[in-house]
């Protein structure tokens, strides 16, 4: 008779205690998976990776001290084989883009963790990637549209925090003319009929976050 294979340890880095706790009750059951450590950001989260080394963690996007982006890009620097499933409740098609340019091997939404966490865990621990049909529609939405350049996205900023074209010009040192030129092109890229309307696709999108 064959041995059992030792349980995924499982590291899970989210801001509120609430989730992590509904995390370790619901995947209690399971004997293949065992919560190894918790973090409250990302900070905590890097730290209890580098003394854990856990088969798969778990993080959330928004967190404070360091976000979930940053906290990814450092573990994987620490550990390039690092699996990180994200648990979050965004799916702008930027955010998925960014985090698993990050390293991510899955994306799963909060609202589906109860249904689809173990296998997630089970599969990215397998060494396959975690892409569920609602987040991969989201990104095929916009699939092949053009990107907004650094500048454009620095104009789009601005706008967004209420800044006038004069405004913008003064504060990246451009002509008001120049950043005219900019909120037409991320306007037309967006496909935005005006500022306010950039601001709310780049919102949803995950082009722009809130502070």
């Amino acid at each position: 008779m064959s041995a059992a294979l030792p349980p995924i340890r499982v590291l899970v880095a989210d801001d509120h205690s609430l989730l992590r706790e509904g995390i370790v009750a619901l995947l209690a059951g399971d004997s293949g998976i065992a919560i190894v450590g918790q973090a409250a950001n990302g900070a905590e989260a890097l730290e209890r990776f580098a003394s854990l080394r856990p088969d798969v963690t778990l993080m959330d996007l928004q967190m404070p001290v360091m976000g979930g982006h940053e906290a990814m890009l450092a573990i994987r620097a620490l550990e390039p084989n690092a699996r990180v499933l994200v648990l979050t409740t965004y799916k702008g098609d930027a955010r998925i883009a960014r985090a698993l340019g990050a390293g991510a091997c899955g994306y799963l939404l909060k609202c589906a963790i109860r249904l689809n966490l173990a296998d997630a865990i089970a599969r990215v621990h397998a060494g396959h990637r975690y892409i569920p049909a609602e987040v991969a529609a989201e990104m095929a939405n916009y699939f092949g549209s053009d990107n907004l350049s650094g500048r454009e996205l620095e104009v789009l900023r601005l706008v967004a925090d209420g800044n006038s074209n004069r405004e913008v010009g003064v504060r990246l040192a451009i002509k008001e003319e120049t950043v005219k030129a900019h909120v037409s092109a991320v306007l037309s890229k967006l496909g935005a009929r005006d500022r306010t309307h950039a601001t709310t696709i780049a919102l949803r999108r995950g082009i722009l976050t809130l502070s």
